[in-house]
């Protein structure tokens, strides 16, 4: 960050009065700007014991399967958000929203929310960030090819959860990048 976007001044790396880490802070109006982790929502749509995937269009990680899911936006709920995303990314509408599933990923300053879902009539198609969608059953999943390391361990717990009735809310931290082949 170059200019504070109060007054348009230059901003200098300090700790302000009173913090204890370094912030970006105005050289003139001393306005704080705070830099904040972001926050995915998404869903895991099942219809038919199979979990919906989108094929991602976009970078990173383009060509390779997710979940619906993406960044929450100002002034909606992680609910609303994740049931967007899934709309926007997967053209699919979902009841039997049950959060899922949390990550901490503090190395990208994000956190992951994931919601278990029915996906509705087992419609879906691509939306404009997908190339495609499909539905898959846990043999048929492209485990080469799931695009980010919290989608692969959310979905192997979705199946081991499935197998077992019990769907516990799990929140856990990723504290590493994972190895790519």
């Amino acid at each position: 960050m170059k200019f504070c976007t109060s007054c348009g001044n230059t901003v200098i790396l300090k700790v302000p009065v009173g913090d204890d880490r370094e912030r970006f802070v105005c050289s003139s109006c001393e306005f704080i700007h705070y830099s904040n982790p972001h926050i995915i929502v998404g869903c895991v749509p099942v219809y038919e014991g199979k979990v919906l995937l989108c094929k991602r269009a976009i970078e990173p990680r383009k060509g390779f399967w997710t979940l619906p899911a993406g960044f929450m936006e100002n002034g909606e709920t992680t609910l609303q958000g994740a049931t967007r995303e899934t709309w926007e990314e997967a053209k699919a509408r979902v009841t039997n929203v049950d959060l899922y599933r949390i990550f901490d990923v503090p190395y990208i300053s994000q956190v992951y929310m994931f919601y278990r879902c029915d996906l509705d009539d087992g419609k879906h198609s691509a939306g404009p960030e997908s190339l495609e969608t499909q539905l898959y059953a846990e043999a048929d999943i492209p485990w080469d090819n799931i695009a980010f390391q919290v989608v692969s361990q959310t979905l192997k717990e979705y199946f081991s959860d499935a197998a077992s009735g019990h769907f516990p809310v799990r929140v856990s931290a990723i504290d590493h990048r994972a190895k790519r082949n």
